[in-house]
């Protein structure tokens, strides 16, 4: 036999069949309580979320988690994804994946020695440009002052 209970309006627990208050109120709206401490309490005007032993409360709280069905918990599958990284081709990274670690280690230093001898070539062209600019009269003073001899600049006399 199924039996038909309803809930307190204030502690949210159940009430069963010929136990309970019933308030009616002005507006003619019913209040079904549980027991006389939950009318006192509602006429009280107090809040069940702040009581601790009503269903309000436990909900908030976090309390009967255990009593609620939990979903399973999906694993998120790591997916390899391979694409292209800084202008580099799949094709590129799949040809260095599979080339040989003395081929890798052969590409990587010639690699190094062509950076050297870009640097090295640049210098050699700054220092060219320099030697020019001596030769041409030009020069380069260091260490003074931006506004250093311009008119109307300001000197402080130290």
């Amino acid at each position: 036999m199924v039996l038909k209970t309803t809930t307190c309006r204030f502690s949210g627990l159940r009430i069963y069949p010929g136990r309970g208050i019933l308030f009616i109120r002005v507006d003619g709206q019913q209040f079904l309580f549980l027991r006389r401490k939950c009318k006192s309490l509602y006429n009280q005007r107090k809040r069940p979320a702040k009581l601790a032993w009503t269903t309000l409360y436990r909900k908030q709280h976090r309390k009967d988690q255990e009593l609620l069905v939990q979903r399973k918990k999906r694993r998120a599958v790591t997916k390899n994804a391979t694409r292209s990284v800084a202008g580099t081709s799949l094709e590129v990274i799949a040809k260095k994946k599979a080339e040989k670690p003395e081929q890798r280690k052969a590409s990587r230093e010639a690699a190094l020695r062509e950076i050297k001898e870009r640097a090295k070539k640049d210098k050699a062209s700054k220092a060219g440009q320099k030697a020019a600019n001596k030769a041409a009269g030009k020069s380069v003073a260091k260490n003074v002052p931006r506004a250093a001899g311009k008119a109307g600049a300001k000197s402080t006399g130290r």
